[in-house]
């Protein structure tokens, strides 16, 4: 089952772009795990993820979330390639959402 639970911040405003069949938005989460080193000293690592949401989802996002809000995601993991003018190929890892939570707010499809 591929299946994905992330909760962090938005990193940055949400991008949405508009077609015949609806909208799609995306945005960067930053997650973050705070651990104790050899040396007994707190780290904190932070990772970005990118979050697609389609239609209904995507327009939510658009509406309620915004710079810096804390949320929860619940998609799938979606990996992806292209070939760029350069003719260099492009990987992409990207969370296609399915369910959004922000603050007492809830955002589902």
């Amino acid at each position: 089952m591929n299946s994905v639970k992330l909760v962090g911040n938005v990193g940055r405003e949400v991008n949405v772009r508009e077609f015949e069949g609806g909208k799609m938005a995306t945005f960067s989460l930053a997650t973050s795990e705070t651990y104790l080193n050899r040396n007994q000293e707190e780290v904190t690592s932070t990772a970005w993820h990118t979050v697609v949401a389609w239609g209904k989802l995507a327009q939510q996002c658009e509406q309620l979330l915004s710079k810096g809000k804390f949320v929860s995601v619940e998609g799938k993991i979606n990996y992806r390639q292209y070939q760029n003018r350069e003719d260099q190929t492009i990987r992409v890892t990207e969370i296609v959402a399915y369910k959004i939570e922000e603050g007492p707010r809830k955002v589902a499809a």
